[in-house]
């Protein structure tokens, strides 16, 4: 292992260490202790490097690396979803086994963020002189928001161009529309007194839990429900909401023990679950719409269910709303992104497909995904790495990890990307 993987795959353990999920804004820390700490350990990283660097209010960072007005970005960040449940090691411990860097957070965004920044060390350290500014920047609430990205752009200037290294390879020239929404379902005579589920928009539910009425004690045990103290607990697998074919969603089946015994938790299912309205027929060259219902409540007599869509990048958003007011539901919309769509032979594709193709050997073309990343906030922005198409999944799932052999790869990759894009 060479010094500079050995720092990297350092670094990256210790980030990892740092719980940097949404918390409560304490005093000059938006988004809780967790995030402004991991912002600081990132900086100080980046400082002893010998790069300049930049603390806006703890809301992001960047580092800076050649001289010259015009810029050239790479967005990455370092906020997390919370751990969620099933882990087999400590989803902070950044533990170093089995050839892999463990913990939320290991591939999406840490890894692939401190993988940029040691690949900016490794062209400072061969004489590399970029013909523009590399900012390197980095949010804190990427997973919740983007107040990070916000504050940014009030406070310093965004680069036009650039890339995320929070996707997938070879490189991402499409995303699609990202819709957050809560839907008000009322329930008339609910056959449960609590009912609740999920811990962020965008993971799949992976646990959820009610208080029936009248418990059928054999029904519970087919659905194999856990059951503890008259409540039944459903346990799923959580996914990025992009992907939810990839988890199992523990709403579903407790809304399908409910159903016999209500017309209104059975439109639920119609509706979210059964796709009765076609929301999920809607698609183009980008792919299917997916719809994760993510978060359930049950408050003042209706169920509150918060759902991630993702809609195909050449539909306008009104396909999507004519479809949600079909329902006859109330709904509130929490978050738009609009979609992205760059060009495929574009320089800014062409060059960081030459970048992967050098390392690779492997002849590509850019793909469209349904994850949303910082690419959205550049005039001319695609996702680039870390994952490949056939890696297993772990982003937003338990026992998350990123390999020895791809920090390396992407310390490559990254630093001829630079190169390419800046000489």
């Amino acid at each position: 292992m060479t010094e500079l993987l050995k720092q990297t795959v350092t670094s990256i353990s210790e980030s990892i260490h740092i719980d940097s999920s949404l918390a409560d804004p304490i005093q000059d820390m938006p988004f809780g202790q967790g995030a402004a700490d991991c912002l600081k350990h990132f900086l100080d990283t980046a400082e002893r490097l010998g790069f300049e660097t930049r603390n806006y209010d703890n809301y992001a960072g960047e580092v800076l690396f050649g001289e010259g007005e015009e810029a050239f970005a790479v967005l990455a960040h370092l906020d997390v979803v919370p751990a969620g449940n099933g882990w087999a090691r400590d989803p902070f411990g950044g533990e170093i086994a089995d050839g892999r860097i463990w913990g939320r957070g290991a591939m999406d965004d840490k890894g692939p963020a401190f993988c940029a920044l040691y690949a900016m060390k490794a062209l400072k350290d061969e004489g590399f002189r970029p013909n523009k500014t590399i900012k390197l920047i980095v949010g804190c609430n990427e997973e919740n928001g983007w107040a990070c990205i916000e504050h940014y752009e009030k406070a310093a200037t965004m680069p036009e161009v650039g890339f995320s290294p929070d996707g997938g390879f070879p490189v991402i020239y499409a995303e699609k529309g990202i819709l957050h929404v809560r839907l008000h379902f009322p329930v008339s005579d609910a056959p449960f007194i609590f009912f609740e589920g999920g811990e962020s928009y965008n993971m799949v539910c992976d646990r959820c839990e009610a208080t029936p009425r009248t418990l059928a004690m054999a029904r519970a045990r087919e659905f194999g429900f856990e059951i503890r103290n008259k409540k039944l607990i459903a346990h799923g697998k959580s996914a990025h909401a992009s992907t939810p074919e990839l988890g199992v969603n523990a709403i579903e089946p407790m809304l399908t023990y409910f159903e016999n015994k209500s017309a209104d938790v059975k439109r639920i299912l119609d509706c979210l679950f059964r796709d009765k309205y076609g929301l999920k027929k809607l698609h183009d060259e980008t792919g299917y719409l997916t719809l994760s219902p993510d978060l359930i409540k049950y408050r003042r007599g209706e169920l509150q269910v918060v759902c991630d869509i993702r809609y195909p990048a050449t539909l306008p958003l009104s396909a999507v709303t004519e479809k949600l007011s079909e329902m006859g539901v109330k709904y509130e919309t929490l978050r738009h992104q609009a979609p992205l769509m760059q060009e495929k032979d574009g320089k800014l594709v062409s060059e960081l497909l030459a970048a992967y193709e050098a390392y690779t050997g492997r002849k590509a073309e850019p793909v469209a995904i349904g994850g949303g990343t910082y690419a959205r906030a550049l005039k001319c922005g695609v996702a680039f790495g870390p994952e490949m198409e056939d890696d297993e999944p772990v982003v937003h799932q338990a026992n998350e990890y990123i390999t020895i052999a791809r920090v390396e790869m992407l310390l490559a990759v990254y630093a001829d990307a630079l190169r390419r894009l800046t000489k």
